[in-house]
């Protein structure tokens, strides 16, 4: 069972991920530019702990989004674009965690 209150990607929820509302475009899109920037700003004043942390935190609620991917009923395209922005943020969280 999906949590649907549970944050996924800073303030963005499961359920305005796998529900119809918002649309995704340009409504969710928009959403998740915005959290997305606001994230990556943030990372540069993070410990090293603390990044290893959120980079366990974000790949959680990879999974948790996609742990019933066949269900037709949920919005497929929304969570598709959650899982391209979510790469992107561990990718900037690992990228940091490198160097």
């Amino acid at each position: 069972m999906l949590e649907l209150d549970r944050r996924v990607l800073g303030r963005i929820t499961v359920k305005e991920i796998i529900g119809a509302w918002p649309p995704e475009i340009p409504d969710t899109r928009d959403i998740l530019e915005r959290e997305l920037a606001g994230l990556l700003a943030q990372l540069e004043s993070y410990t090293r702990e603390r990044l290893e942390r959120i980079l366990d935190e974000q790949r959680m609620a990879g999974a948790h989004i996609n742990s019933r991917p066949g269900a037709m009923a949920l919005a497929q395209d929304k969570i598709q674009m959650y899982n391209r922005y979510n790469e992107r943020y561990i990718q900037a969280i690992t990228d940091m965690l490198k160097s």
